[in-house]
């Protein structure tokens, strides 16, 4: 009996695990590397930026999640065009998904002139198309776990995903909004039956306004919302502060599930360092999170 349960538990573990490349990244990830969840944002600044992240390296529950991501985003020499590229290593218990992908942009520029010089004027007026295209290896360990009498365990799992996205991006002074589906293929090409992914839909909007007339604290409310066939909608709500590029605060509620806070420093006119911490807010996912992001943006950094 304990060891049925045991097969049991493991499986809903792996089963759960499947998802990997589906699940949302907090807050903290997407709002600082917002390209990984929506393509249109790939050259979006004036200069090549280069984002790591990691999250539930320092959590003290074996096999819990953890993430570890990089990406380059870029202009090309035609400003209308962009790029941008990553690869992204997630793991869970006995489950590794390694994925990549490339994205490319068209941007439609407005009003290029204005608020030209304001330290917090490197969002771009811009109308954003983008498209992305990668893959997911999937691994399972499955002889890992030493089951011996359940067939199902007795070998390892390794298949290879492709996946194609696109999306869309609007940014006009202060308002943002933006519209993507990273994966539009989902499992439709695996040939695993246990991998299960559906198509991920993600909507995204926000306001920046400033505290005082001197325009030296941006504040920065947001929304996103992720909608998968079958799922509940998922809202996350995000406040944003930033004191003249030189430190930023943060916090999110993704819905019934977990609370997020951040905090961060600019080193100089090009580097970035975060620190995230997220709470779980239900019990059969109480592993808390702790996560560094750290940014590099080349050229004339985050001053203009």
């Amino acid at each position: 009996m304990i060891k049925k349960f045991k097969s049991i538990a493991i499986l809903f573990i792996i089963q759960s695990s499947f998802s990997l490349a589906q699940q949302t990244p907090v807050f903290a990830n997407y709002s600082y590397n917002t390209v990984i969840i929506n393509p249109a944002h790939a050259g979006y600044y004036d200069d090549l930026d280069a984002t790591l992240v990691n999250s539930g390296f320092l959590n003290s529950v074996h096999g819990s999640p953890q993430n570890l991501s990089l990406t380059i985003n870029a202009p090309l020499r035609s400003k209308n065009l962009g790029i941008a590229g990553g690869v992204s290593v997630d793991q869970i218990g006995v489950t590794t998904a390694v994925s990549f992908f490339f994205f490319f942009s068209y941007k439609i520029f407005f009003d290029s002139e204005y608020a030209q010089g304001k330290w917090w004027a490197y969002d771009p007026n811009i109308i954003s198309f983008g498209i992305t295209a990668g893959g997911i290896q999937y691994n399972e360990n499955l002889l890992s776990l030493g089951i011996l009498d359940d067939p199902e365990f007795q070998q390892n799992i390794s298949e290879f995903t492709p996946s194609l996205g696109v999306g869309f991006l609007y940014n006009k002074d202060r308002i943002y909004f933006g519209l993507s589906a990273p994966n539009l293929l989902g499992s439709r090409v695996s040939s695993e039956r246990g991998i299960n992914l559906k198509t991920t839909y993600y909507s995204y909007f926000g306001y920046r306004f400033f505290t005082t007339h001197l325009e030296e604290v941006m504040v920065n409310p947001s929304v996103l919302l992720k909608y998968v066939s079958g799922v509940p909608l998922q809202a996350d709500l995000n406040l944003m502060v930033n004191y003249q590029n030189k430190v930023e605060f943060g916090a999110g509620y993704r819905t019934s599930e977990t609370v997020s806070l951040l905090a961060g420093i600019h080193v100089g006119n090009n580097f970035k360092l975060l620190y995230n911490y997220s709470y779980a807010l239900k019990e059969y996912n109480n592993i808390n999170t702790h996560g560094i992001i750290l940014n590099y943006r080349f050229g004339d950094g985050y001053e203009r």
